[in-house]
């Protein structure tokens, strides 16, 4: 995050910008757009009948000889010196093996911090790990207890007896903003931005709001806890894994512990969830560290607790946002500026303005983050980071807005989406918000919202409809690598490293590959979850489909020049190039004249070769640097509110996307419907109780953290656009995203409509809303 950065960044961007469309990736549209056969049926995945007959195997549930277990011992202070450290009554304890400490522990360096220029690098945070006696944060680990059986482990962990010194700890959000940082970029875009004057042109605005908003830190609670098993066989390191980075982990491991990359071996064929969560901490390097040292191996699973001392979240956040309009109603200036949680040591910013620069025109512009300094817990991506509350912010002011004007606030909304980047004046490579929106509009009978506040009731239940929009940015990765294998019986099996954390990726693929190689999708078969196999970058930003694919597509490209040069003389597809033919119907076709067409059986039978593989990676994204690229969303909201209690119940959600080409409506309806379930948690329950005293979450477990429940989820509809997006491959976009963007606002300004209450401050809780 550095104005180097910036400079590079902004000169890529110029440079492209000058190239032609047609030179780079996506110039034309990817084929299968329009001759597409296993892309966009509802198959189902792949992986279900395993994980519904148990036979899918978890981090936690790997069979492993010799296993030994783990228990963390975590320091109750925020921040400090250990100075009494007494582990005799634990090592002496039935079953014990191994205690480690500052004192014991390797000498270790830091891992390097996620980031763009390395897409290796997976470090939350660059902290010494037990490397010595200082304490940086509540919850931080200061010893680990090896056993027998878990158990004993945890029995042990109980008896060692430490002291602290604690030294003065930075844990006052309000008095820590008058120090906050403000950072060159946010990600890959610059931070402070500016497009005219928008504090000038808010002052002569005909309306105009500003407002502060406030989102909680939240904690990531998904169902499969953390799970780490070590193996060291010899000088090789095999680990087992709950993450979302597979083979960017086993290369942060080589380098950590000094090993070749081919000495490291990650497995993680599962994930129960990850959600930004699931990346490399403090547990796994002590998990690997502490297996050498015993000689045996050893498992490692965080508790419920635990996840919520050492796995970093979502940050508190305050924003302001002001927005201008003239009488017609147009944006005369749009301001989101503001404060969240990101320390020094840490690597993962709370990009709430990103999604604001994308949506609607406006005369002026003004965006601005700053990070405030606070001794937590290294903080990190949860879905949507940044996007689903910045949407918060930005659509309760437009709602506020349309409201003090008088207008309904989809109307406002409409009059003011933008055409063009808005900033950059980029021209969006396909974008249909406005269609989202009137989609959305007109499914759920928007036209039947009330237009007066708390008007309309039943009972005891005042009733409100609400809406927002969303936007999330395309994302393709590089360092993308796919195998493909053509086997002689005309099956092929894909094989990557791609991380499969319950969104469908395996199924995806498949029938993705069963279109570009022409195959039926039962004679697929795609590998994962193993850093053995060609490397994938780490799964997040709704990045992983179109990263893959597009190596997809550049093996396949690689696959029809070997077959070919293999068919030989006697071949029908003979002295045709690559670009003359296309594999379908289970080989190569001329397009010219299909009729000349070659199986691979054939092709492979003649030259008596059992299989033909290739690998090959994807091109690089250049096209996110010459189009602007956004999965966007339309959210509508129905709920009632209790005027004995206050409480919230949401009756109706539904959300209209726009997100390119819709690949397999069963997976991504149930994307969108888990994000939709996600974006209820940050509106309604979800908050970190943070007590600023001892720097120590207050509610980690979930007794205490609330999330959705099944009686707090109503029915949820969702539908798309299904526009292709021409420049990105298959014409896809993410979606693991956007379900949650957008969710907050329109719940809070549903709960507006049916109660003229404005509530700024997420979660919506029932005090927030008893009469007064």
């Amino acid at each position: 995050m550095t104005k180097i950065q910036n400079a590079v960044i902004g000169s890529v961007r110029t440079v492209i910008g000058w190239v032609p469309a047609g030179w780079l990736p996506g110039g034309s549209p990817d084929p299968l757009i329009e001759r597409r056969a296993a892309i966009g049926r509802q198959a189902s995945r792949l992986d279900g009948p395993l994980k519904v007959a148990g036979e899918a195997r978890f981090a936690a549930e790997v069979a492993v000889d010799n296993l030994s277990y783990a228990a963390l011992v975590h320091s109750p202070i925020t921040r400090g010196r250990i100075t009494r450290l007494d582990t005799d009554a634990a090592e002496a304890a039935p079953g014990v093996i191994f205690v480690v400490t500052h004192r014991n522990m390797p000498r270790l360096g830091t891992l390097a911090l996620i980031g763009m220029s390395d897409m290796s690098a997976v470090g939350n945070s660059d902290l010494p790990i037990l490397q010595d006696a200082h304490v940086h944060y509540n919850g931080q680990i200061v010893a680990a207890v090896i056993a027998e059986t878990q158990e004993q482990a945890d029995h042990a962990a109980s008896l060692i007896v430490i002291d602290y010194t604690a030294e003065p700890a930075k844990t006052l959000f309000e008095e820590a903003k008058a120090t906050a940082r403000t950072p060159a970029s946010i990600l890959i875009e610059k931070n402070h931005v500016a497009v005219g004057n928008a504090e000038r042109e808010l002052s002569r605005s005909a309306h105009s709001v500003d407002n502060v908003y406030r989102t909680p830190p939240q904690n990531h609670n998904a169902i499969e806890l953390h799970t780490v098993t070590a193996i060291w066989e010899g000088d090789g390191l095999l680990v087992q894994d709950t993450t979302q980075m597979v083979a960017p982990s086993a290369t942060a491991l080589a380098k950590l512990f000094g090993l070749k990359r081919e000495q490291v071996r990650v497995l993680s064929p599962f994930v129960g969830g990850g959600f930004g969560g699931k990346g490399m901490w403090d547990h796994q390097i002590i998990a690997v560290a502490v297996a050498r040292m015993v000689g045996r191996p050893v498992r490692l699973t965080l508790s419920r607790e635990g996840v919520y001392r050492i796995i970093g979240g979502r940050t508190p956040s305050e924003q302001r946002v002001a927005i201008g309009a003239d009488a017609a109603g147009r944006f005369t200036a749009l301001i989101h500026s503001g404060y969240s949680v990101m320390p020094p040591y840490g690597a993962c910013p709370e990009q709430y303005t990103l999604g604001s620069r994308a949506l609607y025109d406006a005369k002026s512009f003004e965006f601005l983050q700053r990070h405030v300094d606070l001794d937590i817990v290294p903080n990190t991506f949860m879905r949507a980071p940044g996007e689903a509350i910045g949407t918060f912010a930005v659509e309760s002011a437009v709602d506020e807005l349309a409201h003090a004007m008088g207008v309904d606030p989809v109307d406002l909304r409409m009059t003011n989406i933008a055409e063009r980047h808005p900033v950059s004046g980029t021209p969006f490579s396909q974008h249909a918000l406005k269609q989202a929106f009137k989609d959305g509009a007109d499914r759920f009978g928007w036209s039947r919202r009330a237009l007066e506040p708390g008007s309309r009731r039943e009972g005891e239940w005042r009733i409100g409809m609400g809406c927002a929009a969303g936007s999330f940015p395309y994302a393709r990765m590089p360092g993308a690598n796919v195998r493909i294998t053509l086997h002689g019986d005309g099956s092929a099996t894909i094989a990557c490293s791609a991380q499969e954390m319950g969104m469908g990726t395996a199924t995806v693929q498949a029938q993705h590959a069963a279109d570009r190689l022409g195959l039926p999708l039962a004679a697929i078969r795609f590998e994962l979850g193993d850093s053995d196999l060609p490397a994938s970058p780490m799964a997040g930003g709704s990045s992983q489909t179109a990263s893959v694919a597009g190596a997809i597509i550049a093996a396949a490209e690689k696959l029809t020049g070997e077959m070919l040069r293999l068919a030989g003389n006697a071949s029908p597809v003979a002295g045709l190039r690559a670009s003359e033919v296309q594999l379908t119907d289970g080989g190569i076709a001329s397009i010219a004249d299909p009729s000349r067409h070659d199986s691979f059986k054939s092709i492979l039978a003649r030259a008596a070769r059992d299989d033909m593989t290739v690998t090959a990676a994807g091109s690089m994204p250049l096209e996110m640097f010459k189009f602007a690229m956004h999965t966007t969303s339309a959210v509508f909201c129905e709920l009632r509110v209790s005027d004995v209690t206050g409480e919230v119940r949401v009756d109706r959600l539904l959300g209209s996307f726009d997100c390119g080409t819709i690949l397999n409506p069963k997976t991504a309806a149930s994307q969108f419907r888990g994000g939709m379930i996600m974006g209820l948690g940050l509106a309604l329950t979800e908050e970190s109780l943070f007590d600023e005293r001892s720097g120590r979450i207050m509610n980690a477990s979930l007794a205490d953290y609330h999330i959705p429940t099944h009686l707090d989820v109503p029915q949820i509809d969702v539908m798309w656009t299904d526009i292709p997006d021409p420049r990105s491959p298959l014409g896809a976009r993410g979606i693991g995203e956007i379900g949650i963007t957008g969710v907050g606002a329109a719940v809070a300004n549903a709960v507006f409509n049916a109660t003229g209450k404005r509530v700024r401050d997420l979660p919506i809780t029932l005090d927030k809303l008893l009469p007064d």
